[in-house]
């Protein structure tokens, strides 16, 4: 983001005085971060970015569901209604009712959420909250202006239609690892996945317990393959999407005949992830060889990154989201300018790659 462009604009709606004055603090801390505007309930955020002139509105809006007077859920399409229209990120509560109200949130519009910091992990002190914090309210924010010129990387650019070439024994599994904005990339992957698939999909994306079981639902309501949290020592069946639990590591072995089995696992955090990409990825290298396709996706750091080298070195094949398309391009980026990825593309022609690359079995999905 260049200062040139001037800072990111902020509204904080939460019911706390003690948590909006903190997250100013975080934010601010930026200098390329201004909060514009503070408000208590959903009623007070519509009614004050109204009032705001034009040029002086928030282009990102971080909005807590649970509010007295007017809550957030009653507040965001109100909130997607005003010019300009901003991007809403959401508070979440830690828990399955949190993760619940969280997805309803996603599919009515807003960008991307925000766990709740909790004391016993540091509250808003813990650096990797306000890093992440941080990179959200930039990236959504970088989204909604023009787009990047693309960072030069040692990467093989192709055409969308070019097919991301399958090894000769056929691919065996999709890995796909996503991070920061990686919901709504992962839900536009999917969606473009317009037929059957003949090999299961393995996913990491970085998320607390419980909000996996909500995302595996957000993405079922897509209607394109059947996804669920992946269970310790279940058979991966091919045409579905696996999710690695929240804070629990996904790898997969050999099984009998062939086939894959999950491992889930409490090791301990890598690239301070739990579950992490690199793991899941190092295990395909090692039972797959040269017939795994990965996909990294959206995200903060280089998650991703040892792993889609031990892939390339097997003889699979790597793949990775472009800048533009990006709310952080570190994990995709890491990869590209490792000379990994094979192609560069957004999340919707990602899928177009997929499909080109695995062997038809089925008809269209509807």
């Amino acid at each position: 983001m260049s200062l040139a462009e001037g800072p990111v604009r902020v509204m904080l709606c939460d019911d706390s005085t003690t948590v909006r004055a903190a997250l100013a603090r975080v934010l601010e801390a930026d200098p390329e971060i201004r909060v514009v505007s503070r408000v208590g309930d959903g009623r007070q955020a519509v009614e004050a970015f109204a009032a705001l002139p034009l040029a002086g509105r928030p282009q990102v809006v971080l909005l807590d569901l649970e509010m007295p007077v007017m809550d957030g859920m009653t507040a965001l399409p109100l909130l997607l209604k005003q010019t300009p229209r901003p991007a809403v990120i959401v508070a979440s509560a830690l828990s399955q009712k949190g993760a619940a109200v969280t997805m309803d949130a996603l599919r009515a519009g807003a960008v991307d959420y925000i766990p709740k910091p909790q004391a016993a992990g540091g509250g808003l002190a813990d650096p990797n909250f306000r890093a992440d914090l941080v990179a959200k309210v930039k990236g959504w924010a970088r989204m909604g202006r023009a787009r990047p010129a693309p960072v030069s990387a040692p990467v093989r650019r192709v055409t969308p239609a070019a097919v991301a070439v399958a090894p000769r024994g056929g691919l065996r599994v999709v890995a796909i690892g996503c991070s920061t904005g990686g919901p709504q990339a992962l839900a536009t992957l999917v969606k473009g996945l317009t037929r059957p698939l003949p090999v299961p999909v393995v996913v990491v994306q970085h998320m607390p317990a419980g909000f996996t079981a909500m995302l595996a639902d957000h993405l079922n309501r897509l209607k394109r393959l059947p996804c669920a949290e992946a269970v310790e020592g279940e058979t991966l069946r091919p045409g579905r999407l696996y999710l690695a639990p929240g804070d629990r590591h996904l790898t997969v072995e050999a099984g009998p005949g062939g086939s894959l089995v999950a491992r889930i696992g409490s090791g301990p955090p890598e690239n301070f992830c739990r579950p992490a990409v690199d793991p899941l990825l190092r295990s395909l290298a090692a039972c797959c060889a040269d017939a795994v396709l990965a996909v990294i996706l959206t995200g903060m750091g280089s998650d991703g990154l040892n792993g889609c080298r031990l892939v390339a070195q097997a003889g699979g094949t790597v793949l990775a989201q472009d800048e533009a398309s990006s709310v952080v391009w570190g994990m995709p980026g890491a990869v590209a300018k490792a000379g990994l990825a094979r192609v560069l593309l957004p999340p919707e022609q990602l899928a177009e790659q997929i499909l080109a690359a695995l062997p038809a079995r089925a008809g269209a999905v509807a």
